[in-house]
């Protein structure tokens, strides 16, 4: 039987910018476009390319306590911002616009001013103050990016994890908000909670039936 080849995230793209004269290059991702209900999550992490944990991967290839684990890890041996975008930045400016928003507060909340970043995803956010490249695939091709996936899930799961205790029977400490089976019919039945975005669709029809 063949073995299947799979690709692992690199730092080839860092040493590729730190080439072109860039010193501290971020990565940066997103977590939360999809859900129904909660904030979206942006970490930007610049990797100290001596101390890189082993097993940087997409953080959604990693069981929740690998993810804990390396982002842990991550927290200890590299620069890491976490910034996010509200539910009612989402539902005013739309989704793609408030995860660039929480990425832009991500990167501007690192200890140290990035002069490059490296972020997940076909576009750019606007207005960033030095160099980026969009990378699709990152946090499956890109090291700091992965990093950055990994630390965003983490502190995203434990928010939603937080607000299930407070609107219970969602399931979001399980489900994080994404519109699972369980999730679209809690939602039919128990409503629309302060925390969903209206402006997605299986949200916005249940208000508009209430009305």
């Amino acid at each position: 039987m063949k073995a299947l080849h799979i690709h692992l995230p690199d730092f080839t793209h860092e040493t590729t910018a730190q080439a072109r004269g860039f010193l501290r290059i971020a990565g940066v991702d997103e977590v939360g476009r999809g859900p129904l209900a909660g904030i979206v999550t942006a970490a930007a992490v610049i990797l100290d390319p001596a101390a890189i944990p082993q097993g940087l991967r997409d953080s959604k290839v990693l069981s929740p306590a690998r993810r804990a684990a390396l982002a842990a890890r991550l927290h200890a041996c590299a620069h890491v911002a976490i910034a996010h975008a509200s539910v009612e930045e989402i539902d005013a400016l739309n989704i793609l616009q408030a995860s660039h928003l929480a990425m832009r507060r991500a990167l501007a909340a690192l200890p140290f001013p990035p002069d490059f970043a490296l972020i997940d995803g076909n576009r750019l956010p606007m207005g960033l103050p030095h160099s980026a490249e969009a990378l699709v695939k990152g946090d499956a091709r890109c090291l700091s990016i992965a990093a950055a996936s990994i630390v965003a899930k983490v502190a995203r799961d434990a928010i939603m994890a937080d607000l299930a205790r407070d609107f219970p029977g969602y399931g979001w400490e399980a489900n994080a908000g994404y519109p699972t089976r369980a999730h679209v019919a809690a939602l039919n039945a128990l409503g629309v909670s302060p925390h969903h975005r209206r402006s997605f669709k299986p949200v916005r029809n249940i208000l508009c039936e209430e009305t």
